[in-house]
């Protein structure tokens, strides 16, 4: 009834004939039916910018995602790392030495037992970054932690890994474990 009423109003104030009337009713007819081909190129290009939201959506949760595992990592490992540390560190007697260690290019200095230092320069013992300072970790669990997310360990002190270089005209010559610098 409204498109009756519609061409009614347009026949009155005279801007279409009846024929052309007849002729626009009957072009709205088909193109409902078989669907107008801007409208669905409209359709096509909207379903489009959807998708590519939609996909856009998708990539920023997995950075986001991402982000968030590795801040979870990061803290599991902090707490790990304050849970297993080793506290016998400085007893306050004389018998106490210092291991000197190179971290990010600095020379770094902690004191230690003589037992600890022992275990330190054998690989028993590594040298771990926490916020705060170093913490001493037991050689499995600091293997564990490496593994997990590196950059945590500082001293790692392992004889079989060193890797002899034929060209090192040092090579022959061993350097004293009880070495102080």
């Amino acid at each position: 009834m409204a498109k009756n009423a519609l061409q009614a109003q347009l026949l009155k104030a005279g801007l279409v004939d009846s024929k052309k009337a007849k002729k626009l009713s009957k072009q709205s007819q088909h193109a409902k039916r078989t669907g107008d081909a801007s409208n669905i190129e409209t359709k096509k290009a909207l379903a489009e910018a959807q998708a590519k939201k939609i996909e856009k959506d998708q990539k920023l949760n997995q950075e986001k995602q991402q982000i968030l595992e590795q801040k979870t990592l990061h803290a599991n490992i902090i707490q790990m790392i304050k849970q297993h540390q080793i506290k016998e560190t400085v007893t306050g007697t004389e018998n106490d030495v210092s291991y000197q260690f190179v971290d990010q290019s600095k020379i770094k200095k902690i004191h230690v037992t003589q037992k600890l230092y022992d275990q330190i320069v054998a690989g028993h013992v590594v040298i771990a970054r926490l916020e705060e300072g170093y913490a001493l970790l037991p050689r499995p669990l600091a293997d564990r932690i490496d593994a997990k997310l590196e950059g945590f360990i500082v001293v790692s002190n392992d004889k079989s890994d060193t890797e002899q270089n034929d060209d090192d005209p040092y090579a022959a010559y061993v350097i004293p474990d009880d070495l102080m610098w």
